[in-house]
């Protein structure tokens, strides 16, 4: 018989009181539902509040955490204030454990992302290649690596869905997928305004105002600007230091509600984002002579070696979006999520002079200057439902994409005769015409898909079936229009070379999950994803590469223990990974860079992991937290392009330590004769040692980070409920220094990137 909507609701929050709930019987089902609701008044004795529930939209729909089959993380926004994370590379910083972030070599103008040990790209500059890990805003996907680092817009909560996610999100989420939520308009008035100072120079303004509704409409607007100097010196004159960032953008949304059933959401974004790139040390010398200029620097650098001319990389996005959501029925949902989005990013990167080769009175300082510029569209249509016993999502996804990028690699100074000096070049000398190298891809992707769950009363709606699954067509079109400066050349014909993929994928999921008790529930999930195929514009052939792909197979169980103050996720897998994309580096002779030759493994590879992550809410306003991951990546060998007979080489996962953790405390203690409160917060996140390329076995450092945070906050301000806050925060509190990147070259020696120094400040906020 199935459960009453009461009983159901007083078994959600009141059921696992005590660990030994997990031990009840199927047979003493009901009992356990009556006997909760008998217990609420000791329980409401307890002089604790508990976890509250956390909504998720991992399954396209809103549904508890703990209820949702899948491995999620969740930050809200609280979270991400307390560790003054302002754009996605700060959770660079590991407080998601399986989640790691990093820039694209030197470059803060272009993120890779991987989850658990997929995703991860080696070189981000691609326009007919893809990442791994699919980010989403408001469930719009973004294309390219580019203009992830942008400032993030009053985001209300970020989910990190863990593994495959090839059904509901399709192509290049084989990793898991970031799904960014905003705050949308609540048609209420209210303010909330931020200003805040930090060292470096840094400063940000933020500003979020809701008007009330108005004849059915709502509107919110956003506005922020955060900058913040480099934290290495250029020792040159009139030029940005490194590691520096100037961010601005506007965000509107309107609401209209012209019946209760119908909804439209009309969103305009537009961002700036200026970065300077970071700076590369040489730890240890090779076997090529060194300018007396250039000095070794093993630990974090405050001064570079050399001042060199550098301009910011400046990043400019726009886009919109519009929703509309239609409830045809108490059963039925149907949404279109249709947007158009616009990326225009220059790329300055003139932070790696410590590796030029010196001679005598000979030009240096390769200056990588790259334009990437994109537009996508896409359209998506959704319903949403439920039959007796089944609930459904199934949907269409349509998605364009038209990407062009072009480099050059000039010097910018000039040894003098022994080394002990240089000078300017009076404009940048390079072997080769501007641009370098040119090309274009363009990408259509139709998918059709569909997800049902089906939770039968006759098991008293304990067992949950999960079946799904997507089909996929890609076709990928592309050019390379220039290879040293020249039109290319093949067999004697001088033309453009040509990249023409087309592929069809279908992509399934299977998740059996079962309630030991209202507040425990463990599942098995099966389910698979890709990446699509294309080519490197770095190569000299622009020959294609096919897709990969991961098959991967998850338990978990996920708990609420002890009246709701103990929350405890678990998820073990073991992961299939084929056909990996890999890059092979040659350098071509009288030019000044290298070539990439991206190719597939031979045979598949195998990832395994375990992953926890427990709340604790020991007492009223006290709440603790920890998370761990176990990623244990084998890759099989890949052939060399570059060797005469293609011979199979070892290649080592990027970014993918094995061990990472996360812990954080936080606390609230009222202030006595008023509603303020004093609110800390303190995190510590560790990660082991891990490759920064796989042609490299040269480890990085193992990585400690500590962040924090002190606010006095809900100071009430006597007028129209406004509220202050006064905040200070730390990120790197310990000053910890690391080196995220290690690369070793025979001839130039040992050499990386390190992590950025403690950063600190204060904010003040008003709310009302």
């Amino acid at each position: 018989m199935k459960m009453s909507v009461a009983k159901k609701f007083y078994a959600s929050a009141l059921a696992g009181s005590a660990l030994s709930a997990a031990l009840l019987s199927t047979t003493a089902w009901a009992d356990t539902v009556d006997t909760t609701v008998a217990a609420a008044a000791s329980a409401d004795a307890v002089d604790v509040e508990g976890l509250g529930a956390i909504v998720v939209t991992a399954e396209k729909r809103q549904t508890n955490l703990q209820d949702t089959p899948i491995a999620i993380a969740v930050m809200s926004d609280q979270d991400l204030a307390n560790r003054h994370v302002q754009s996605l590379e700060d959770l660079g910083d590991g407080s998601i454990p399986s989640l790691r972030i990093a820039p694209f070599f030197s470059r803060k103008s272009a993120l890779t992302l991987g989850i658990r040990g997929v995703g991860a790209l080696g070189d981000a500059n691609q326009p007919a290649r893809d990442q791994g890990v699919g980010v989403y805003v408001d469930g719009v996907y973004l294309g390219r690596a580019q203009g992830l680092g942008a400032a993030l817009f009053d985001v209300q909560q970020i989910e990190v869905l863990k593994g495959p996610q090839g059904t509901l999100f399709g192509r290049n989420t084989e990793g898991g997928a970031v799904s960014i939520t905003t705050r949308k308009p609540s048609g209420e008035f209210h303010l909330n305004a931020t200003a805040g100072i930090s060292n470096y120079g840094g400063y940000e303004g933020i500003i979020h105002l809701d008007l009330p509704s108005f004849h059915n409409f709502s509107v919110k607007l956003d506005g922020l600007v955060e900058r913040r100097g480099g934290t290495v010196d250029n020792p040159m004159a009139g030029q940005p230091d490194f590691n520096g960032f100037d961010r601005r953008g506007v965000h509107a949304a309107v609401k209209w509600e012209p019946a209760p059933n119908f909804t439209a959401l009309y969103s305009f974004d537009k961002s700036y984002d200026a970065t300077t790139p970071y700076y590369v040390q040489l730890f240890s010398k090779g076997s090529l002579a060194l300018a007396p200029i250039i000095k070794l620097q093993p630990d974090r650098a405050t001064i570079a070696n050399v001042g060199v001319p550098m301009e910011k990389s400046v990043g400019k996005t726009w886009g919109h979006q519009l929703n509309l959501d239609w409830d045809v029925a108490d059963n039925l949902k149907l949404r279109s999520i249709s947007s158009y989005r616009d990326l225009n990013q220059s790329q300055y990167d003139n932070g790696s002079t410590v590796l030029s080769v010196y001679a005598p009175n000979a030009n240096f300082s390769r200056y990588s200057i790259a334009h990437f510029d994109q537009y996508q569209y896409s359209e998506e249509l959704q319903a949403i439902g439920e039959f007796p016993e089944v609930t459904y999502v199934a949907g269409l996804f349509y998605y364009h994409e038209h990407v062009s990028d072009d480099a050059w690699a000039p010097n910018t100074l000039k040894f003098n005769a022994d080394g002990t000096g240089y000078t300017v070049l009076s404009s940048p000398v390079a072997s080769t015409p501007f641009p370098d190298r040119a090309s274009t891809a363009v990408t259509d992707n139709f998918s059709a898909f569909g997800q049902f769950t089906w939770t039968p009363s006759a098991l008293n709606d304990r067992v949950h079936l999960t079946a799904g699954g997507r089909y996929s067509h890609d076709k990928k079109q592309g050019h390379l229009y220039l290879v040293n400066g020249a039109t290319p050349t093949v067999n004697g014909v001088t033309a453009p070379l040509p990249l023409d993929l087309k592929a069809d994928r279908f992509d399934p999921l299977v998740t059996l999950a079962f309630d030991v008790t209202p507040k425990i529930n463990i599942y098995g999930k099966w389910s698979t994803g890709y990446k699509a195929g294309g080519a490197n514009s770095r190569s000299l052939t622009y020959r294609a590469f096919g897709p990969e792909s991961v098959s991967s197979f998850e338990i978990g169980s996920k708990m609420d223990l002890l009246s709701d103050t103990v929350r405890l996720n678990l998820a073990a897998y073991t992961t299939q990974y084929k056909n990996v994309q890999i890059d092979f580096n040659a350098v071509i002779p009288g030019a000044n860079r290298g070539t990439l030759e991206t190719t597939n493994t031979d045979g598949n590879g195998r990832i395994k992991g375990v992953e926890a992550d427990l709340t604790v809410a020991p007492t009223k306003g006290l709440t603790l937290s920890a998370s761990y991951a176990y990623t244990d990546v084998r890759l099989p060998p890949a052939p060399n392009p570059f060797v005469t007979g293609n011979p199979l080489v070892a290649v080592y996962p990027v970014y993918v330590p094995k061990h990472s953790s996360s812990g954080a405390i936080d606390y609230e203690l009222p202030v006595a004769g008023g509603d303020a409160r004093i609110v800390a917060h303190l995190d510590a996140n560790f990660a082991s040692r891990q490759y920064g390329s796989a042609n490299d076995k040269t480890l990085s450092d193992r990585t400690f980070l500590v962040n924090g945070r002190l606010s006095l906050a809900d100071i009430d301000l006597g007028d129209h409920d406004a509220k202050l806050r006064v905040s200070v925060w730390a990120r790197n509190l310990l000053d910890h220094q690391f080196a995220f990147l290690r690369s070793t070259s025979s001839a130039l020696g040992v050499y990386g990137i390190y992590n950025e120094p403690r950063t600190f400040g204060g904010e003040i906020n008003v709310q009302f």
